[in-house]
């Protein structure tokens, strides 16, 4: 579709499956973060947020768990850290890079930024990057604004001045984009081409949208949904040589009964050939070689007065 200001963020023209190269002649990309952030709701993480049983659970024996589950399959995460949490956890975390995963940010409290000022969210922006450089020893390539579970929308929240900001910060890219099921561009303003690249996200994926218990205890537990489009995506996305994401919290998959379903679905996933399974800034810095820039073309919309399209 033709850019539309205000309308478009990215040029919606996807890479036709015939032109998806992924290095050493993998056949398909499996990218997985994990969510180390415990917000429950618009404010961002919390005094209760951290002391509740899940974030204890998360923190200790759900984080093991799932660290321990990618090391038997050989496989490398993203991790989306609030830098609040780099601040409690600055051991784990370090332990987490030195086994070969990503630490990327999440905001200073994985907090909704779309009603701040640009100069507020600016400096949230500029302390978050300050703190996680400061824990990890090394600056963040990317930026996620993951949904928390209890927001009126799936699909994570911004500001209209974050992608501007993530680009002025130097960031790589931006973590969980819904435009495409590749990597794709989100762009910021058209006459310049301004825009960051941007990994693909899709809530479907997402553990914490089925795992509701037992932190609410309805006992609406839906893991054999979650598993099934897991097996699904996946499937598709390697016949079609595309990517394929998914997004991971131990308070939700690192219970037992949970890593049970995600072994089984991971284990399907390793018997398949030539997957390529690279953290989100390796990712992003191999789809520059094969896509620089988005692909943009002149606008055919006709705006008129008083119509708000």
């Amino acid at each position: 579709m033709p850019w539309k200001d205000r309308y478009t963020i990215s040029d919606e023209v996807s890479i036709a499956d015939s032109d998806v190269r992924w290095p050493d002649h993998n056949r398909c990309c499996v990218l997985i973060t994990v969510d180390l952030s415990v917000a429950s709701g618009p404010a961002g993480i919390q005094t209760s947020d951290l002391t509740s049983p899940a974030a204890q659970f998360a923190a200790h024996d759900g984080l093991s768990n799932i660290l321990e589950t990618l090391y038997q399959h050989g496989l490398h995460a993203t991790f989306a850290v609030p830098a609040v949490m780099a601040r409690i956890y600055g051991d784990r975390l370090r332990e987490i890079a030195d086994a070969g995963h990503e630490i990327a940010a999440e905001g200073l409290r994985h907090e909704d930024v779309s009603t701040l000022s640009r100069s507020d969210e600016g400096e949230r922006l500029a302390a978050t990057t300050q703190i996680l450089t400061e824990v990890t020893g090394k600056r963040p390539s990317g930026w996620f604004s993951l949904p928390r579970q209890d927001d009126p929308f799936a699909g994570g929240t911004i500001g209209p001045h974050t992608i501007d900001l993530l680009i002025d910060a130097g960031y790589e890219y931006f973590g969980n984009g819904l435009a495409d099921d590749a990597p794709h561009y989100w762009v910021s303003d058209f006459a310049s081409h301004r825009s960051i690249l941007t990994l693909p996200y899709y809530y479907h994926f997402d553990d914490q949208f089925f795992l509701l218990f037992p932190r609410k205890g309805t006992g609406l537990e839906n893991a054999d949904m979650l598993s099934r489009n897991w097996h699904a995506e996946f499937d598709a996305q390697y016949r079609r040589g595309r990517c394929f994401q998914m997004t991971l919290h131990p308070q939700g998959s690192g219970w037992a009964n949970r890593l049970q379903l995600l072994q089984l679905f991971l284990s399907h996933m390793r018997s398949f050939p030539r997957l390529w399974n690279p953290t989100g800034a390796e990712c992003a810095r191999y789809w520059r070689t094969v896509l620089p820039a988005p692909r943009l073309e002149a606008s055919i919309w006709q705006d008129h007065p008083g119509s708000l399209s």
